[in-house]
Formats: structure tokens, C-alpha cells, sequence
């Protein structure tokens, strides 16, 4: 990349930055590009120069909440191979990122999750639903080799996920809680009703089939 490149790149991720920050205080639709603009420092029309419209400024910001937790949590967990050390490594590292600088992003995915439209829309669903089949699979695995109850790896993925991304709406920096107070207090909480004990349940023979078969990520509850 060259120079005037990286510098464009920083520059927006600057702009999306400053824009996550007004549309976690006021909402999508109570934040204005002139507002965005302005709090860049930059005229509407410069504002323009870097971004196609508001909702392509939208995408992006999800789109670099989403890298930034993909890099930062999946990415240093997948290849561990013990599947609870690895559910419990990925809550640590998920939690870190909520109570971290990319708050602001992982609060718009969340918050702003039907304002994207068509292929945007479907592009971000896709990205948070491999998550959701990713924790899944290690809830299934560790069953099914006798690392954990037999507990429904849906449910299980949801639960994991209601813990972790709604520490946004409670947790404060300044707080009497450090953010590895809580990562270590979260972990104990859930795996202590997920890890069977050693010696209580057999490790299913090779090509056995698992415990628990994966229900899809879309049926959750209620109609699908």
C-alpha cells in the first residue's frame, strides 16, 4: 500500500470511529451526516468524498467491528484443540473486546442489526452466524468427547452470547470490577454448569455418533 493509501485508510477509519461514537449516543436514524461531518471536523460535501452514503457508512462500521472480533477473538482460538479451553479462551478474549476501544462497533452490530438492508444486511448476518454455528460445533465437540454434560449446543452458544455481549448495557470502566474480574467471574459461572465432572461421562468410541446432534443456528425459539 502506498503511502497516500495508508493514509486514506487511516483517515477513514477515523471517520468510522467518530461516527460510531454519535450513533451509540443518538441512534442511526437521530444521527445526522452533517452531525458526522462536523464532528470530524470536515464540510458535508469532504464527508462525501469518503463515504457513498450513510448506510454504506453503516456496513462499514459493522463490517470493522466484525474484523476487529474476528481477528481479535476467533482467529487466536480456533486451533486450540481442547474444546472447553477453547470456549473459555474465546469468552476472555469476546469480553476484552466489549469493554475495550471497539465497544462502540460491537454495540451498533448489535443495536443496529435491522437497519442494514438487501446483500449489506445479509453480508453481516452471515459473519455473526458463523460465530454463533463456530461456538456451536465446540459446544457439540465437547460432549461428544466427554468434556461436557450433554447440554444443547444452541442453547449453550446462546447463552454464552446473552452473557457477553450484554455487558456493554453494565459495565463501567471506572467501575469496582476489572475487566478480568469479570472475564474470570463470567467463565467460572457458565463452564461450572457445562464441564462434567472427570470419570462422569464415556468418551464415545471413534465414528461414534456425538451425544447431541447441531441444530441450526436459526432455530432458537418460537417460529424460525
Amino acid at each position: 500500500m502506498t503511502h497516500s493509501g495508508q493514509k486514506r485508510d487511516e483517515r477513514y477509519r477515523a471517520i468510522m470511529e467518530t461516527a460510531a461514537r454519535l450513533i451509540c449516543e443518538r441512534g442511526y436514524e437521530g444521527t445526522s451526516m452533517q452531525e458526522i461531518a462536523a464532528a470530524c471536523r470536515m464540510t458535508k460535501a469532504g464527508l462525501y468524498h469518503h463515504v457513498q452514503n450513510k448506510e454504506q457508512l453503516l456496513f462499514d462500521i459493522m463490517s470493522y467491528g466484525m474484523d476487529a472480533f474476528e481477528g481479535q477473538v476467533l482467529e487466536k482460538v480456533r486451533d486450540i484443540p481442547d474444546p472447553i479451553e477453547r470456549l473459555r479462551e474465546c469468552m476472555r478474549l469476546n469480553i476484552e473486546l466489549v469493554t475495550c476501544g471497539f465497544s462502540k462497533e460491537v454495540i451498533i452490530i448489535l443495536h443496529e442489526h435491522a437497519t442494514l438492508t438487501g446483500e449489506a444486511r445479509a453480508f453481516i448476518d452471515g459473519r455473526k452466524k458463523r460465530y454463533v454455528r463456530f461456538l456451536e460445533d465446540s459446544f457439540s465437540e465437547a460432549v461428544r468427547v466427554g468434556r461436557a454434560r450433554p447440554v444443547q449446543p444452541t442453547v449453550a452458544a446462546f447463552a454464552f452470547l446473552g452473557m457477553v455481549l450484554w455487558i456493554y448495557k453494565w459495565f463501567q470502566p471506572d467501575g469496582r470490577l476489572s475487566v478480568q474480574q469479570i472475564a474470570e467471574g463470567m467463565v467460572d459461572l457458565l463452564f461450572n454448569g457445562v464441564v462434567a465432572p472427570a470419570g462422569t461421562l464415556p468418551v464415545p468410541a471413534p465414528g461414534e455418533a456425538p451425544v447431541l446432534s447441531l441444530v441450526p443456528p436459526t432455530v432458537v425459539g418460537g417460529e424460525s
